[in-house]
């Protein structure tokens, strides 16, 4: 039993490198997604991404034994390929065509709370004071985001519900998927998730291949890169690293999202958050550092020794 438990338990260092490798490619994908706005709509860029994403894990999944999930686990992947896969992008596009790439990444680090809220309700961790008002903290910064954004109008206020819905959709996914990935391989999981929210995009087929004929060679290639990496690679490594971290935990360690967005944003696209978003940014993860505080544990007074007769 200890063998194939020695086996079976990867590196301490495995799960790291998974975290770090997605953060990385979903940092890049906020440049993509805000660069290709200009040649996609938010309906096709979704689709082509999930497509190409679709067939890169399927090449890699099928030469796999395939698993048979029950029907619970049927519903659950359903239901992550609808809302993580399918609004979550929808969402996050359309937001990104009126906010900044920093901005939106900035916007979705609220879902940390989020997560740490479900995960008390759903999977059993605890829900403490300090989760309350880290809630409280996050969408205050929120709050902020969105004035920043909106000095003529409600357009950018658009923008930044959008992306809150993303953050929403995202929470209650990866709640979903960590008893799945518990039980099911992290690829057939996320292959059969991205599966499902492309078949879910699949409305917007005539707009995406009508604007593969109008767009740039350059425009497709990215749309190409969205689905190969921060979409089959990404999603992947992330579900591996969930089937080895607790949900609220890995939800924490996309702080380091934001600065690595407005660096390629400022570098790639030569464009940064408005200064006051940046106070937003800050209070919004001062609010997810206290929602993950633990509270101390009282330790009992000590038991007085009788006095020796």
């Amino acid at each position: 039993m200890n063998d194939e438990h020695e086996r079976t338990a990867p590196p301490t260092w495995l799960p790291v490198l998974a975290v770090s490798v997605t953060l990385v490619l979903w940092a890049s994908a906020f440049v993509g997604i805000r660069h290709l706005g200009h040649d996609f709509s938010a309906g096709a860029l979704s689709l082509g991404r999930l497509v190409v994403g679709a067939i890169a894990l399927g090449v890699v999944a099928l030469s796999q034994p395939m698993p048979r999930p029950t029907l619970r686990q049927w519903g659950s992947i359903v239901a992550i390929g609808v809302l993580w896969f399918g609004v979550y992008n929808l969402a996050l596009n359309a937001g990104e065509q009126r906010v900044d790439a920093g901005t939106a990444a900035m916007l979705i680090q609220v879902s940390p709370v989020l997560i740490a809220v479900l995960a008390a309700l759903f999977l059993g961790e605890r829900f403490t004071t300090y989760l309350a008002v880290g809630l409280v903290l996050a969408f205050s910064g929120v709050a902020i985001i969105g004035l920043s954004t909106s000095p003529g109008g409600n357009r950018d206020l658009l923008g930044v519900g959008l992306c809150l819905v993303s953050a929403v959709v995202y929470s209650i996914s990866l709640v979903l998927q960590k008893p799945l990935v518990a039980r099911l391989s992290a690829l057939h999981v996320t292959w059969l998730a991205c599966a499902v929210g492309a078949v879910a995009c699949l409305p917007w087929a005539g707009q995406l291949v009508d604007q593969v004929g109008d767009a740039p060679a350059s425009s497709t290639l990215w749309l190409v890169y969205l689905g190969v990496f921060p979409t089959a690679i990404a999603f992947t490594t992330y579900a591996y690293a969930l089937r080895h971290m607790t949900a609220s935990s890995l939800g924490v360690t996309t702080y380091v999202v934001p600065p690595l967005t407005i660096v390629m944003g400022l570098v790639f696209l030569d464009e940064v958050p408005p200064t006051i978003a940046y106070v937003g940014g800050a209070l919004a993860l001062v609010g997810v550092a206290v929602a993950r505080r633990q509270p101390r544990a009282r330790t009992a007074a000590p038991v007085e020794e009788p006095a020796p007769a």
